[in-house]
């Protein structure tokens, strides 16, 4: 099912929209991304092509009440039902807020489709025998790739299970019924599900408490630093060029990575004049190879003895940053490494293969992995003796002081995914610094 969203205006009705951008986090992040009112508004994508919803689009947050998709189904539908976090949670579960995402289920012999991974003939059911009729899908099973229909669906869904059997069920029955049907809802194959969720939903902005979160003028004001950043380095045009943000003798070494020069040759590429990939908002990044270079030539130069792996730095990147260059939110440059701990780390720990004299620095692929292998280093040897692996990445993520051993966490559970796209057989032969036993993980 070849179906393609490139504008939120695509996939929503218009009413929606505008109940979009009625939302004052809504709307100051898509005008903070350059989008306006009264146009089309591009949908995110990461730096593989993939759409997705953002926390805010996704997500509503407690105390200035911010509505995004979930609250208006809940406020338009379901008022005193249900509970929009749950519907958050989940979806961030079932898809990571992809609204094309697809599934295929090989017992069902169908396809879950969308944000809340619904099956096209559970929406006609819930439509047609359930009563559930504010949207109808009338054989178009790609209406389920719309955000508001299919959360939606998923919303109505769950409210059936939570009277399932005439019985008022419990938010673990319905949770883990959700996942597996009503009859594995207390089958030992849905419990992890539904310790995730509960971690999933515990790390919900909504839940958080007021000293930990930044306020709507904080967040703009770290968008707009890094959208000035960003502009500060397209010197050649629409393009930010590699050559830009790296040394002489950083640039050197990428060029003689044979992996690197090959990919750069082939896409035309020219010394001196190396261009970013970039995605539909301009947003330079890095290729996933381009990521692993900048990561092996970090640690063989300046990490060759000690107990980091390539693959490790590469995952942290990917679920931080996306490997976009300065970073996404308030977390600068493709390590997510804040200036304050890169000047603690140059000054106090002695780390000083590169200085460190602005935060627009830490836009630097090099300085950002450097300082970022450094922290990781730290964490890994803090107190005077080797950390476990789940400390330390679980430190790097969230901070020393969040760290909970007993839970993973879903940030835990996406670096493990994220690293699994950098250990492949292939490169890791080719390459030192993943193998052996004394290496983190």
């Amino acid at each position: 099912m070849a179906i393609s969203f490139k504008y939120w205006n695509e996939c929503i009705d218009p009413l929606d929209m505008q109940a979009l951008w009625n939302v004052p986090n809504v709307s100051a992040e898509w005008e903070d991304a350059g989008e306006t009112k009264g146009q089309k508004v591009h949908l995110s994508r990461d730096p593989d092509g993939q759409v997705y919803l953002t926390q805010t689009e996704m997500k509503f947050h407690h105390m200035v009440v911010f509505q995004a998709v979930a609250e208006i189904i809940v406020r338009r539908h379901f008022t005193g039902k249900i509970d929009a976090e749950m519907i958050c949670a989940i979806a961030e579960l079932e898809s990571d807020r992809q609204p094309l995402a697809q599934r295929y289920d090989k017992k069902a012999k169908a396809t879950h489709l969308g944000i809340m991974q619904i099956l096209p003939k559970t929406a006609d059911w819930l439509a047609s025998e359930k009563g559930y009729g504010a949207y109808q899908l009338k054989g178009n099973d790609s209406l389920l790739f719309r955000p508001f229909e299919n959360i939606y669906f998923g919303a109505a869904y769950l409210i059936w299970l939570s009277s399932f059997d005439q019985k008022e069920r419990s938010e673990e029955f319905v949770v883990r019924a959700y996942k597996g049907g009503t009859k594995k809802a207390t089958h030992k194959s849905t419990l992890k599900y539904w310790q995730r969720y509960l971690s999933v939903k515990e790390s919900l902005p909504s839940r958080k408490s007021l000293e930990g979160r930044k306020s709507v003028e904080e967040v703009s004001a770290s968008l707009a630093l890094a959208k000035k950043s960003a502009s500060s380095q397209n010197t050649g045009g629409t393009y930010t060029y590699w050559d830009s943000v790296a040394s002489p003798e950083d640039m050197e070494d990428m060029w003689n990575h044979p992996v690197v020069s090959k990919e750069w040759t082939l896409t035309g590429e020219k010394q001196g004049q190396v261009r970013f990939s970039q995605d539909d908002k301009k947003r330079p990044y890095l290729s996933r190879m381009e990521l692993k270079a900048v990561a092996e030539i970090i640690l063989i130069k300046h990490f060759s003895a000690k107990p980091l792996k390539v693959s490790i730095l590469c995952a942290l990147a990917e679920i931080i940053s996306m490997r976009f260059l300065s970073g996404i939110g308030p977390r600068p440059g493709i390590m997510g490494i804040e200036y304050s701990t890169a000047v603690w780390l140059y000054r106090e720990m002695g780390f000083r293969a590169y200085r460190i004299s602005s935060a627009d620095d830490l836009s630097k692929p090099f300085v950002s992995m450097y300082f970022g292998a450094s922290y990781l280093l730290w964490l890994l040897e803090c107190e005077g003796r080797l950390q476990p692996p789940q400390y330390v990445i679980q430190a790097y993520i969230s901070g020393p002081k969040n760290v909970n051993l007993q839970d993973t966490g879903p940030e835990y559970l996406k670096f493990e995914e994220a690293l699994s796209y950098y250990k492949d057989t292939k490169d890791t032969k080719q390459n030192p610094r993943d193998q052996g036993s004394c290496t983190i993980m």
